[in-house]
């Protein structure tokens, strides 16, 4: 087979402020790669099919110097972060052929954010359109429902949905009639969280940065839907709480006030072992619609910098994915 296009998205140069496509992240299209010669070295080769846009990417736009949770993007090199892949060649019988994988991207290990990416032994490459992986590692199988499209399993199917079952199911201690106050209730996990206090049978106030998205968390079922920039969070918890249970993804203010209108043995969840009963659960009950979701989804990589760039000012309505190539 001749060589094909192995596009990738670069970390260019470190922002001031907001992102800005072109500049601090660069699409390259000029490597290549040839699908079925490509040494294997008893691993495997997967090609990306979607990729996640999550807010926690401009902290890794940094210089090196500046310590994190989580280490900086190197620049001269690609992005990183969730992804999903089929596998297109394998030598480790454990990973056949035609499988979905998904993994993240955080630390040192490989992962699926440009079309592929090329990974040779436990050194980390290039992030491109193909990717060849020496061992599963972090990645997971996916068992796919079959009314459940791939990109789900980026949000309400994935990372944020298990964030949100996980959280719940293990720290809220949900009782009927409980007040739940959850904050950012229209990114990917807040309204996860929304729904799972309502079937809980809970009385939910929910807040977001819009009115558009304060519809939205009214529409999934919350009693009391505010916009946090133009009304106050104290009066609102006055007048609606105590809050027995907090949903925290934001902190400063809107802690604070959280805890001055607490409930006596109120639960605080600021973030297991419920994955295998979510994946049991999740996906069959968001192919049914008893839990909605959103999704904001952008097709091609070259596409990937202004996604980045969308989410860190909240412009995006619902879970940011971006298409890198058909199934």
């Amino acid at each position: 087979m001749s060589p094909t296009r192995n596009a990738r998205l670069l970390f260019n140069s470190v922002p001031d402020g907001y992102p800005v496509p072109g500049e601090t992240t660069v699409y390259d299209e000029t490597p290549q790669i040839d699908l079925d010669a490509v040494t294997l070295n008893g691993g495997f080769l997967v090609k990306t099919l979607v990729v996640s846009i999550d807010p926690f990417i401009r902290g890794r736009l940094r210089a090196p110097v500046k310590k994190s949770y989580v280490s900086a993007f190197e620049l001269g090199k690609p992005i990183t972060s969730y992804g999903i892949g089929v596998v297109l060649r394998s030598e480790n019988a454990d990973v056949p052929v035609g499988r979905y994988v998904y993994g993240p991207t955080i630390g040192a290990r490989p992962s699926l954010f440009c079309a592929y990416q090329l990974t040779i032994g436990a050194k980390f490459q290039v992030f491109e359109e193909y990717t060849v992986y020496p061992e599963l590692g972090q990645l997971t199988f996916i068992d796919k429902h079959p009314d459940v499209p791939l990109s789900v399993y980026l949000g309400a199917a994935g990372m944020p949905g298990q964030t949100a079952y996980t959280g719940w199911k293990e720290h809220s201690e949900a009782k009927h009639r409980d007040v739940a106050f959850i904050t950012t209730g229209a990114g990917s996990v807040g309204s996860f969280v929304i729904q799972l206090a309502k079937q809980a049978g809970c009385k939910v106030i929910a807040s977001a940065g819009s009115d558009d998205k304060v519809n939205f968390m009214k529409s999934i079922g919350a009693d009391v839907a505010f916009n946090y920039k133009t009304t106050d969070t104290r009066e609102v918890l006055e007048r609606e709480g105590p809050v027995d249970i907090f949903w925290d993804n934001v902190g400063g203010e809107i802690l604070d006030a959280a805890l001055e209108f607490a409930a006596d043995n109120g639960r605080f969840i600021l973030l297991s072992k419920y994955w295998k009963q979510f994946y049991k659960e999740v996906p069959a009950k968001l192919a049914s619609g008893e839990i909605k979701y959103v999704e904001d989804i952008t097709k091609g990589l070259d596409k990937a910098g202004d996604v980045i760039l969308a989410v860190q000012k909240g412009t995006n309505h619902g879970k940011a994915v971006v298409i890198v190539a058909e199934d």
